[in-house]
């Protein structure tokens, strides 16, 4: 390893409970999510309210470390998330339901695509048909998602934030650990050179 990369690992291995505390966080929001309740919908509503700030003070950083025409284009996108950001924290059911309706309209260009993309490989490909069954089962699942009736749409999004959430949270405690665990490597290093 090198002295750069030592000593970056060092660095962090003293902020490896920010880690730790954040993967609590995923797994108490997959928590608050799986319950299936209204509280569930309120949080993912809150939930992209806080993604949508998160990007907007990004592009307003970007827009300050670029220049020309660029700039402008991060600051009016930053912008379209800030006020993105406040309709959901101030909003969070309607911010559910568009998130159904982009869900299911991704749903469906997945599912086109799957399906082109597996019959144009049948001459290459044995197995063409199961790419094709997917295509179908995304569409099927698309229009699913689309309907009107609250209780589909609801349980599709709260389990599929909820676990990605709980994903989340079991990766970032494992890298809090994997962190810790490398820092504590380098200095078991330099107290072997010392």
């Amino acid at each position: 390893m090198r002295s750069e990369e030592r000593m970056f690992a060092k660095e962090a291995s003293r902020v490896w409970w920010l880690l730790l505390i954040t993967g609590i966080l995923w797994l108490l929001i997959s928590f608050i999510v799986l319950r299936f309740n209204y509280t569930s919908v309120a949080a993912v509503g809150f939930l992209i309210g806080a993604l949508f700030l998160g990007a907007g003070v990004n592009e307003f950083m970007m827009g300050t470390a670029v220049q020309g025409g660029w700039k402008w284009f991060h600051f009016i996108l930053g912008a379209a998330f800030l006020i993105g950001s406040i309709w959901s924290f101030f909003n969070p059911f309607e911010t559910f339901y568009a998130l159904a309706s982009v869900l299911g309209f991704l749903l469906i260009l997945m599912g086109a695509f799957e399906i082109t993309r597996s019959i144009v490989s049948r001459p290459e490909n044995d197995l063409w048909w199961l790419g094709l069954i997917v295509g179908i089962l995304e569409i099927l699942l698309a229009f699913w998602v689309s309907q009107r009736f609250f209780p589909a749409r609801a349980e599709l999004i709260l389990l599929w934030v909820g676990f990605m959430a709980m994903f989340r949270g079991f990766a970032q405690i494992a890298l809090a650990f994997a962190v810790r665990h490398a820092g504590r490597e380098v200095e078991r290093g330099e107290m072997a050179t010392a």
